[in-house]
């Protein structure tokens, strides 16, 4: 078959998760192309280069609506797999249903509403509110993003015909199948990578590197970690951020008070991520204890897995459950916890590192895309 993925945002918003499960679909000898709209300046992470893209430029109400429509002709899979429900993904998906009566799946890798403080947000504008959102060059209602059409997109995730969902509070919320935030174990091999050389091409040879190879936010408890720097005070200690924050200034503030625990990386394609993790002595993922990460399975987790490293994070939604004793595990917000556990793995890092192994067995077990792909499988053999 083949199977027309679309993304909300090819500018973040969606886009890792698009890719991994094309990778999962293609290993099931599906064709798949990659679907949607860019809000921003360029493709980030950029895709594997033998994948096929369609991205057309996102804009606000009205101007999207001409867009779509172009969108809507270029989807020609027998499938549509819509991540994320929101309105230029999901609600795209449900328009192409109602032409061409094509099954439609869901994936919701996230809860959208807990950013906005969960089912407490309400929009309750006054009169000339409401005309200013929605008249004004730059009015709220405007965005395709705006909280008020995610809460409606909710509201519709019953129409698709299937729900893929990645960890036990999504699965609470909104039912589905779960389906890992995998990785490809191929492609993140230790064994092709040397971790010293990495250093080397990439400037670290001199520091003990934590990296986070991920988007800054402030539920990602990057300041505890650098809160411990702090308390730990070892000149070679570096937290080394990849890509950093595509949303906000998030970064600059990070470097405005910590900056000399900082090393910033600039954003990489998606095939060079695995040279910029071997790169790691230490994977960081410490997740503070919020709806918004109570709801994300990390994709870091797995990159650092799948390359064998060892990993510090947070008891905070599923990710002791996805650990599951091959990581070092701490309270969420405890700077000093983080402190103590850095002291522990290099204070014995020949047993950090065979918990690193350990943690890319698991991976392959249960948490790589040849463990994803029988479920897929399963899930479309029960849409045809």
């Amino acid at each position: 078959m083949k199977v027309s993925i679309l993304t909300p945002n090819f500018s973040k918003g969606g886009v890792d998760r698009a890719y991994l499960l094309a990778q999962v679909l293609r290993s099931l000898n599906h064709d798949v192309e990659i679907l949607g709209f860019l809000f921003g300046e360029k493709i980030y992470p950029e895709p594997p280069p033998d994948l096929p893209i369609v991205c057309l430029p996102g804009s606000q109400y009205p101007k999207i609506f001409a867009s779509v429509r172009q969108l809507l002709a270029k989807i020609d899979g027998d499938i549509v797999y819509a991540v994320k429900p929101k309105p230029m993904s999901f609600g795209v998906a449900l328009l192409k249903k109602l032409q061409s009566r094509c099954p439609v799946i869901l994936d919701i890798d996230d809860w959208e509403m807990s950013w906005m403080g969960g089912d407490d947000w309400r929009y309750r504008p006054g009169l000339k509110q409401l005309a200013r959102d929605l008249f004004k060059p730059d009015g709220a209602l405007r965005s395709p993003d705006h909280p008020l059409y995610l809460q409606w997109a909710e509201k519709l995730v019953s129409r698709a015909d299937a729900l893929t969902i990645d960890t036990h509070f999504l699965k609470h919320r909104f039912g589905g199948v779960y389906l890992p935030n995998g990785k490809d174990t191929d492609m993140f091999d230790p064994q092709a990578h040397d971790p010293a050389e990495s250093r080397r091409k990439y400037g670290l040879s001199d520091y003990r590197v934590l990296m986070f190879p991920g988007a800054s936010r402030p539920h990602k408890g990057l300041e505890d970690v650098l809160a411990a720097l702090d308390r730990l005070n070892q000149p070679d200690l570096k937290l080394v951020i990849v890509g950093g924050s595509p949303y906000d200034d998030y970064d600059r503030h990070l470097i405005d008070h910590w900056g000399r625990w900082i090393v910033k990386l600039p954003p990489a394609p998606f095939w060079q991520m695995p040279e910029i993790v071997a790169a790691a002595h230490v994977i960081v993922v410490p997740q503070r204890d919020t709806l918004t990460a109570q709801a994300q399975f990390p994709i870091k987790l797995t990159e650092g897995m799948a390359m064998a490293k060892p990993i510090l994070a947070s008891r905070v939604g599923d990710i002791p459950e996805i650990l599951e004793n091959t990581g070092f595990l701490v309270d969420a917000g405890s700077p000093e916890q983080i402190a103590e556990t850095i002291n522990q793995i290099f204070g014995d890092w020949q047993a950090a590192q065979a918990r690193g192994v350990q943690a890319r067995e698991r991976c392959l077990a249960y948490y790589s895309v040849k463990a994803m792909a029988p479920i897929v499988k399963t899930l479309l053999e029960q849409l045809r």
